[in-house]
């Protein structure tokens, strides 16, 4: 089943919002135009529930983290966070990815945005969760750590699936 629009959830509203991730674009026949390409996706594609964690410092900086050689997508940056494993709720999920990829504990907070992508040789569903640290982060896994405002964020490149939270938190960042 494909959705015209992906739920973003606020503590204080709803809103449905339009995929903003060329790759998202549907044609009626089932399949998913990326930029030139025809996508199909491929029901034997396992779905890989991921957890990332949108982390603020003082309201107007970001951290995010470069991804590194010999991994999916290395040299992207992309918000901490990784694969959830069988069993494993969303909040132990994301609090394991903090502590072993920043070396930090955190606090837990509200889903901001699921978004679920097809890259040629995977499927994601994407859960983006607002996080405090608790610790102050260090890079663990061979990673760069930066903040960024979000006015910033364009100026980094982020794999297709976190495009449409980019938009969400550069259009917030505008709102004062």
């Amino acid at each position: 089943m494909h959705r015209e629009g992906t739920t973003l959830r606020h503590l204080s509203d709803d809103a449905t919002l339009p995929h903003v991730c060329p790759a998202r674009a549907q044609d009626g026949d089932g399949t998913e135009r990326g930029k030139g390409a025809v996508m199909t996706l491929d029901a034997r594609q396992r779905l890989i529930v991921v957890l990332a964690a949108v982390i603020e410092d003082d309201g107007r900086r970001l951290l995010v983290a470069r991804r590194p050689e010999g991994t999916h997508l290395a040299g992207y940056w992309e918000f901490p966070g990784g694969k959830c494993e069988p069993g494993e709720s969303h909040e132990d999920c994301l609090r394991r990815e903090l502590r072993e990829e920043l070396g930090a504990d955190a606090d837990i907070g509200d889903e901001l945005l699921v978004t679920e992508h097809a890259y040629p040789d995977r499927r994601i569903r994407l859960h983006f969760r607002r996080c405090r640290l608790l610790d102050r982060p260090r890079p663990l896994v061979g990673q760069q750590l930066r903040w960024i405002a979000r006015h910033e964020l364009h100026t980094l490149e982020f794999p297709p699936a976190d495009r449409e939270l980019i938009a969400l938190l550069r259009e917030a960042g505008h709102d004062g």
